[in-house]
């Protein structure tokens, strides 16, 4: 039996976040600041980035490509979710969604093994400071950076093609503001339990090797720090560690929890609340904590400020 003969759904309708009109006008209104000042902030810290070339280290090239990543994360899910607020017709063609599907998930892998690269780096940089140019270098960044690109979209493709093989014959009601994979897989009239074997496999390999990765850099770090081995020097870049770990607890744990844990028993109202912190609410953590604090970030601005006029120098 083919799966594709038997498909009869030709759009979904999502449901959104809230269907009550006090609520969703306050949900717009706190999305879309977060959103913008999401967007905005990354947009700068590219800008930046690239302008300054005090910012010219492997840790700001790969902040860099984390922000490019956010800013395309939250564009393909967000814009959508508040013009639903805003909207009764809540429809999406079928090849929209899985579009959305597909991409959404590959930029939020992408994410999840570029993190595991920006540990590697703090670890250089902490524990092996006179090896960190050799080991870090221009081609070992780039490396890095275009293997998590790489790996995130070329993964997705096997999650998403092994959804797409399954019919879909209705109902069409996706409990969701946007098109996530694990959740358009529940309306699937088919058998699911290899796709899901799939799929909890896709996880392991995107979600828990990287995860392994800056749980021991971290871990090497805090012991290097603990035995004394980090100079006084080199305590600032240690510091960072405890907050950055933070934001990397929140976005796991809760990209963990969507796609890692057994589907029954678990509410879609639920789905959405995580989905929100890792579409809305991780991005700007990721910019306040990984760079906005960040004293050369401070400087950076100050510079294009003066530059444009707006500051007085110092």
């Amino acid at each position: 039996m083919r799966g594709e003969n038997r498909t009869s759904v030709s759009e979904f309708i999502l449901v959104g976040l809230s269907s009550q009109p006090r609520t969703q006008r306050l949900l717009f209104a706190a999305i879309l600041a977060t959103y913008l000042a999401t967007l905005a902030g990354n947009l700068l810290i590219v800008g930046l980035v690239r302008a300054d070339s005090c910012l010219h280290t492997p840790m700001y090239f790969f902040l860099s490509h984390l922000s490019f990543l956010e800013i395309c994360y939250t564009s393909w899910t967000v814009p959508q979710a508040l013009a639903h607020l805003l909207t009764h017709t809540k429809s999406i063609p079928f090849a929209h969604c899985a579009a959305q599907m597909y991409l959404a998930l590959s930029l939020g892998s992408s994410e999840a093994i570029l993190l595991a690269a920006m540990a590697y780096d703090r670890f250089v940089a902490v524990c092996r400071p006179l090896r960190y140019a050799a080991l870090m270098g221009r081609s070992r960044c780039w490396a890095l950076a275009l293997s998590s690109w790489a790996s995130g979209f070329l993964l997705s493709v096997v999650n998403v093609a092994c959804v797409l093989r399954l019919p879909f014959c209705g109902p069409n009601r996706v409990n969701h503001f946007f098109c996530e994979l694990p959740v358009v897989l529940e309306l699937a009239c088919a058998d699911r339990r290899l796709t899901e074997a799939v799929v909890f496999g896709a996880a392991v390999l995107i979600l828990l090797l990287p995860l392994a990765v800056i749980l021991a850099s971290y871990g090497l770090i805090l012991a290097s720090v603990l035995q004394g081995q980090v100079a006084a020097g080199r305590r600032k870049a240690f510091s960072t560690c405890a907050s950055h770990l933070a934001v990397v607890t929140i976005f796991y744990g809760t990209v963990i929890s969507m796609y890692m844990r057994p589907r029954s028993g678990t509410t879609p109202d639920w789905d959405k609340h995580i989905a929100v912190f890792y579409n809305v609410v991780t991005p700007a953590l990721n910019l306040l904590i990984y760079t906005l604090r960040n004293k050369e970030v401070k400087g950076a601005m100050a510079k294009l400020m003066y530059r444009a006029g707006w500051a007085k120098k110092s």
